[in-house]
């Protein structure tokens, strides 16, 4: 896996990831897990989903989180122990790479592990798990790493936060179709999972792989709709775009480009810009699993 991910820009966008995610669809997920489920996090950065999911899941779990950056991983201990400190619930270290946190509902064990993704799913100890769930990473992916994960899995999969390709910036701009061009095929350049990411098509292939396997699907909108103050977040949205079309767009559009990018970033200053971003949550549940599932509008 050759993409990092700045912890700084996995801060900024919690706040935006927490509201997205769809509720009812983790909620099926926590139906459908044992009374003390075991949970893989691929991915998981500096812990955001489990700060989000471990509440809707309400009962004692264990969790093993894993990424390639040891310096995410440390961040998500902080950021968990300080979460749970705030809410007034105990947290204690067994081990270096355990965390206990004493909540109401039972005790939440977290575990790290430093692993490469592109080599998931042969380094999982999936026999140890019931569930497999990211957050923003299955369009990172390429189809032939998603084949081999839903062949290896007969548990459930709960992938949220995945680009559908429907977003855009308000007010409109004449070259906003150049920037989401180049934007778009940067999404879909090699991330290092083994071939070409899926970008925008994650949601779809996704449902494809899993179906093939004989899971029950279910999908949800998770969208993030950006307003226009504060404007951190969305002046950090449209530079990241324009970056990206500047990574794969000829040198000669460059300066149409970067047009684009002062003119988001003064509207940004001014207050006036806005964004969405589509997002699909999904869950993919083994066929034994299959009657909990339901259509989520």
């Amino acid at each position: 896996m050759s993409d990092n991910f700045d912890p700084e820009w996995l801060q900024l966008r919690e706040a935006f990831d927490a509201p997205a995610r769809s509720v009812p669809l983790a909620l099926m997920l926590a139906e459908a897990l044992p009374a003390r489920p075991r949970i893989i996090d691929l991915g998981a950065g500096s812990g955001a989903l489990f700060r989000w999911l471990a509440p809707y899941i309400g009962r004692t779990q264990i969790w093993t989180l894993v990424d390639a950056d040891g310096r995410l991983l440390e961040r998500a201990f902080l950021d968990i122990a300080d979460a749970a400190e705030r809410v007034g619930w105990t947290v204690t270290l067994p081990k270096p790479e355990v965390m206990l946190i004493h909540t109401p509902v039972g005790p939440w064990r977290v575990e790290a592990q430093l692993a490469d993704l592109a080599e998931a799913p042969g380094n999982l100890k999936l026999d140890q798990a019931d569930a497999v769930v990211s957050s923003a990473l299955c369009d990172l992916v390429s189809r032939p790493w998603l084949d081999r994960m839903a062949a290896a899995l007969n548990i459930p999969f709960y992938a949220a936060l995945n680009v559908n390709g429907r977003e855009g910036f308000s007010p409109p701009h004449r070259d906003d179709r150049l920037v989401a061009h180049g934007f778009r095929k940067d999404q879909r350049r090699d991330k290092g999972f083994d071939g070409r990411a899926l970008g925008p098509d994650a949601p779809r292939e996704m449902a494809r792989a899993f179906r093939a396997e004989g899971f029950r699907v279910v999908t949800a909108p998770s969208p993030w709709r950006i307003p226009a103050t504060p404007p951190t977040m969305v002046e950090t949205l449209a530079d990241g775009h324009a970056e990206a079309a500047r990574r794969s767009l000829p040198r000669i559009l460059h300066p149409r480009i970067e047009a684009w990018r002062r003119h988001r970033e003064l509207q940004a200053a001014r207050g006036v810009l806005r964004a969405q971003v589509g997002h699909v949550d999904l869950l993919a549940l083994p066929a034994a699993m299959a009657q909990t599932a339901r259509t989520i509008n």
